[in-house]
């Protein structure tokens, strides 16, 4: 039996994978390398030339955020739930942090499962 983690597509295991697949699968994140302590950035998450249709589309994407030294992680930030043919499957999140540490972006396609993307953020 898998452990959940393994049933995520992370970038690691993308390698493996068609170049097509990981191209049109991976969540992009947009946001700044750097932000000040306390100030409010936007993070964009994008899923890039996928179908959008009901029988082939993403339904939801998440935000967690792996914060240096704290104890437990990731915090959730937020979700975002997708209708397909309706909603792009693009959302937008205003965030503001304290302390350095990386994102996580988590999508769910209907047909081909978890994909996973990371972005490093310092805090100055």
């Amino acid at each position: 039996m898998k452990k959940f983690g393994e049933l995520i597509y992370t970038p690691e295991i993308e390698n493996e994978l068609a170049i097509s697949k990981r191209e049109t699968h991976t969540p992009k994140i947009e946001s700044p390398d750097s932000v000040r302590a306390g100030e409010v950035f936007t993070v964009r998450i994008s899923i890039e030339k996928h179908p959008n249709t009901v029988q082939h589309s993403f339904r939801w994407i998440e935000l967690y955020f792996y914060e240096e030294g704290r104890d437990f992680n990731p915090i959730f930030i937020a979700k975002a739930e997708l209708t397909p043919e309706i909603a792009e499957q693009e959302v937008t999140f205003k965030l503001k942090l304290q302390k350095s540490g990386i994102i996580h972006a988590l999508a769910y396609c209907n047909l081909h499962g978890l994909w996973e993307n990371r972005r490093e953020i310092k805090v100055e």
